[in-house]
């Protein structure tokens, strides 16, 4: 049960692509598991019906009896549906497929966008003093996107290092401004992050280029390598950094949470909690 009231409101990020297999639940994971380790207090929210965030951080199928299509469509309670992870300052709240007829269930709901955003901005929540909330969100632009985006403060886009790369996202760019424009007018980019990165080949290079080039500053200066340990990690129930602490993956993902915490005031208060 959480130990402390919330002192500030979450940072609510959205991790989406429309694409899948750019590394989005592997972001969501590692950067959350990064996150705590400066010793924030985060959640995921498996929004996938795949459920492999939830399979990737240790919540076996049969434990998952209050999961996010709980929260979303059957007033589940957070205390029901947040359970915590092997880490330290992680919690999760889990798939299933279930959430595959979402859309269908939903689509004569006056509210069906905003639920998400019900969920997470309600008074329950106080108690767990998240500093962020991640949703992992399914690898395309349906309604439970639709839902993390409206419930978000920003989204943070994976963006693997190959050929059409940058094609791919305008769709996502679209669906971010319509969002924007009728439902949560102060959601942002927090960042493209570079996925799958390999300097010995030169479409990486090129395609970096290309995207700080378009993109700018919105790029995260950092880049998450193509990491034979990142790939392992879910196999064991562990994020990276639990896994092999010193793979280049982790590192990345530890310095991608130190931008993070920067940006959003957390540097002191890491060293504060982590204990």
């Amino acid at each position: 049960m959480p130990d402390r009231p919330s002192l500030r409101q979450s940072r609510i990020l959205a991790v989406a692509n429309q694409k899948g297999g750019v590394g989005k639940t592997t972001s969501a994971i590692n950067l959350a598991a990064a996150l705590a380790e400066l010793g924030a207090r985060v959640a995921i929210v498996d929004l996938d019906p795949q459920g492999n965030a939830s399979t990737g951080l240790g919540i076996d199928p049969d434990c998952r009896k209050f999961t996010s299509y709980d929260l979303l469509l059957e007033d589940a309670s957070p205390q029901q549906v947040f359970q915590e992870t092997k880490a330290n300052r992680l919690w999760i709240c889990p798939a299933t497929s279930d959430l595959s007829s979402t859309d269908m269930e939903l689509v004569s709901n006056e509210r069906r966008s905003f639920l998400l955003r019900d969920a997470l901005r309600q008074p329950a929540m106080a108690p767990f003093g998240f500093d962020f909330v991640l949703i992992d969100c399914p690898p395309s632009l349906n309604l439970l996107t639709i839902n993390a985006m409206v419930a978000a403060d920003a989204v943070l886009v994976p963006l693997q290092a190959e050929f059409f790369a940058l094609e791919g996202l305008s769709q996502l760019m679209l669906t971010l401004r319509e969002v924007r424009q009728s439902a949560n007018p102060e959601l942002r980019i927090e960042g493209v992050l570079l996925t799958m990165y390999d300097t010995r080949n030169n479409l990486s290079l090129q395609v970096e280029q290309d995207a700080r080039e378009t993109l700018g500053d919105l790029v995260f200066p950092i880049v998450i390598p193509r990491n034979v340990r990142l790939s392992e990690a879910p196999s064991f129930a562990q994020s990276v950094l639990e896994y092999d602490p010193g793979s280049k993956g982790a590192e990345a993902y530890r310095a991608l949470a130190r931008i993070l915490a920067t940006r959003h005031g957390l540097q002191a208060k890491g060293e504060e909690v982590a204990r």
